[in-house]
C-alpha cells in the first residue's frame, strides 16, 4: 500500500484524533493514503464513523505495542 500522508496522534484524547484526521486528510488528493497512530482506544469506531461519513474508504487498521494503526483512503 501506498501511504501519501503519516499522522502521529498518539497521547491524544478524543475529539483530538478526528480534528487532527480531518486537517491532514484536507491537505491529500482524492485517492491518497493517509496513516494514522493513536493510542485511543475510542478511536477505532470514531475513525470508522468518521471516514464513512466523510465519504473516504477505511481500509484496514492494527494494533502494535498499544498502537492503533489506520489507514484512510481520501474520497
Amino acid at each position: 500500500m501506498n501511504i501519501d500522508k503519516v499522522l502521529d496522534a498518539k497521547g491524544l484524547a478524543c475529539p483530538m484524533p478526528i480534528v487532527k484526521t480531518k486537517k491532514a486528510m484536507n491537505e491529500l488528493e482524492s485517492g491518497q493514503v493517509l496513516e494514522i497512530h493513536v493510542t485511543d482506544k475510542g478511536a477505532k469506531n470514531d475513525l470508522t464513523a468518521w471516514a464513512k461519513s466523510g465519504g473516504h474508504e477505511y481500509l484496514k487498521h492494527e494494533e502494535e505495542d498499544q498502537i492503533l494503526k489506520f489507514w484512510i483512503k481520501k474520497g
